[in-house]
């Protein structure tokens, strides 16, 4: 059986865990399994990767990038020491050490992967988690909500009906989410959160008020100048940690600069009831979130069984006083905070696996989904009313269809924009892209059926049909919030695998070495060496063909793909047949 590998892929730290004898395990390398999710370029311009990546951040910034995840979605280019990477193929370098990190435990050639993300992350967001796996050369086989992970870990062996609030605080995001499970089915009654929260920024504001000391009593400039603030981040995070089991922490910071040519040293004492002053405002929208989530479960707080604390940023004291407050029962912790969602995600993996002991995942989106079209706004006619159709809390895998009319005759065609969010204007929401619809000649009315797919992975497809033709579309979404096409997706494959290559060699010790994969052919084993040399010819002839050429290309070598995991080995030879031709009339 091949395995499948469970990955949190954190903001401040990863880990991976995989089924061994039924049993999840975390896979520690010398460690407790923690690799700070921390990525750098060493003096040599080697990749380096979690903990010599932290150590190098505070005396090379500039060559360091930390909490990469929160960049992760969008079009922000990361730049270490001269080279530019994107968000995805950063995160793809965390993903190749855990797991290079897998297969030196396990013994053998890991491909697939379950990988875990906030409840609260957009589509955006998760499909560039997908893209980074594939950079990394691994099929994602589901990406599933960090909070219902949790939930797994706790609960697997519990056979008793539960509802169960997950508290889930990490580095860089929030998410808090009420599950129930009731013989072994796990399902997501509700989930809410912040993309934007999280212990980065306790740290942050530890920061600033050490800058501000250095350059209100001690006179000096520090707010520009990079070295001296990373140095002011880790004492920051120290501080924070030593917060959390004592009520001072002393922060030292020798030789943080000179004045009149003498070294200046920092000394500066932060009590808890300091820090808690500086983050109640944060703490309170989780709570506020904590209070819609059971609005949206239709539950009190004496409807929870249980409260499960999730991510590093739950050890600070006030989290746990606020819960206790409010429910009247201390949270649980007793699996490492750090850990248990890499658990959960090993658990779901059994499931994939076939193992019968595992339990059955219900998921819920966490957004609305939906379009625009002429309607009122504040009783007013507007053309921008925004219309759900896949609401939020919809347990997955949903589908959901609406119909329309055309608002004139002899309409030509028309743009269907899909929309995320919750707000009544559509333009208030977030656009995830646009279909152009071409329409047959008709009086206004017209109907026009819109469906909306969302998979348990929280990957929307959408189909339009005109009602009077049975014309339909099922276009690219213009504004894709995939960052890569096909093409784009090899190279930056190549890239990767290229750079991390050079002295990663070793990472996996003298027992064992992998096959290497030098293409983004295909993950199944399905495809025999003779077709992936072909598909591997078709993907570099991508950059020298005519954009319908391309699309041909590509369409073939899905078919291929897709014939030869289902194993149609006659598709598979008509199809190769119809792509050698092309390949023929490219050949030098």
């Amino acid at each position: 059986m091949e395995p499948i590998i469970g990955i949190d892929l954190g903001t401040t730290n990863s880990e991976v865990a995989c089924i061994i004898d039924s049993n999840a395990r975390i896979i520690e390398n010398g460690d407790r399994g923690i690799l700070p999710s921390c990525v750098g370029l060493d003096p040599d311009g080697k990749i380096i990767v979690g903990v010599e990546a932290k150590n190098q951040a505070v005396i090379a910034p500039e060559r360091t990038i930390l909490s990469v995840k929160r960049l992760m979605g969008s079009d922000d280019k990361i730049v270490l020491d001269g080279n530019a990477y994107l968000p995805q193929e950063i995160s793809a370098f965390i993903l190749k050490a855990l797991k290079a990190r897998a297969e030196k435990d396990i013994g053998k050639p890991i491909s697939k992967a379950i990988i875990t993300v906030p409840a609260y992350f957009t589509d955006a967001q998760r499909q560039a988690t997908r893209e980074a796996g594939a950079i990394a050369g691994l099929e994602v086989v589901r990406i599933i909500n960090e909070p219902t992970a949790a939930a797994l870990a706790y609960e697997n062996t519990n056979s008793e009906t539960r509802k169960i609030l997950v508290y889930d605080l990490g580095g860089g995001t929030f998410d808090v989410s009420i599950v129930k499970i009731e013989n072994k089915i796990v399902e997501v009654l509700a989930s809410t959160g912040d993309n934007k929260l999280g212990g980065d920024d306790f740290d942050r504001k530890i920061m600033d008020a050490l800058a501000d000391h250095c350059e209100t009593n001690l006179k000096l400039k520090v707010k520009d100048n990079l070295t001296i603030m990373a140095r002011l981040r880790r004492a920051a995070e120290k501080a924070k940690i030593t917060l959390s089991a004592e009520p001072y922490a002393k922060i030292e910071e020798d030789h943080i600069g000179k004045k009149l040519l003498k070294a200046v040293h920092l000394s500066y004492e932060l009590s808890r009831t300091q820090f808690e002053e500086m983050i109640e405002e944060d703490v309170t929208k989780t709570n506020d979130a904590v209070s819609k989530a059971l609005k949206d479960a239709s539950l009190l707080p004496s409807d929870i069984d249980k409260i499960i604390l999730v991510g590093g940023s739950t050890r600070i004291p006030r989290i746990s006083s606020m819960l206790e407050e409010r429910f009247g029962k201390k949270p649980h912790g007793e699996i490492d905070p750090d850990l248990c969602v890499a658990l959960g995600a090993a658990m779901q993996s059994g499931r994939e696996m076939g193992m019968d002991n595992s339990s059955v995942l219900l998921d819920v989106t966490p957004y609305t989904f939906g379009t625009s079209a002429v309607g009122e706004l504040n009783g007013m006619p507007a053309m921008t009313m925004f219309v759900p159709l896949i609401h939020r809390n919809t347990k997955l895998p949903a589908r959901r269809s609406e119909a329309f009319g055309t608002i004139v005759d002899n309409q030509i065609g028309t743009d269907i924009r899909i929309f995320q969010g919750e707000k009544p204007d559509a333009l208030d929401n977030i656009e995830i892209g646009m279909y152009k619809f071409k329409l047959t000649k008709a009086p206004a009315g017209s109907v026009i059926v819109l469906n909306f797919d969302l998979d348990i992975n929280g990957i929307l497809k959408i189909r339009a049909v005109e009602k009077m033709s049975g014309k339909h579309v099922d276009a690219v979404i213009e504004n894709a919030f995939s960052a890569f096409d096909e093409k784009e997706m090899v190279a930056s494959r190549k890239k990767i695998d290229s750079e991390w290559s050079e002295g990663n060699e070793d990472i996996l010790g003298t027992d064992f070495q992998p096959q290497t994969e030098d293409n983004d052919t295909s993950s199944s084993q399905d495809i025999t060496p003779e077709t992936a040399s072909i598909l591997e010819k078709s993907a570099a002839l991508l950059d020298t063909v005519t954009d319908e050429e391309k699309d041909d290309i590509i369409n073939l070598m899905e078919d291929i793909r897709d014939a030869a995991e289902e194993k149609r080995e006659d598709d598979v030879k008509k199809l190769i047949g119809e792509l050698e031709d092309i390949l023929y009339y490219y050949q030098d």
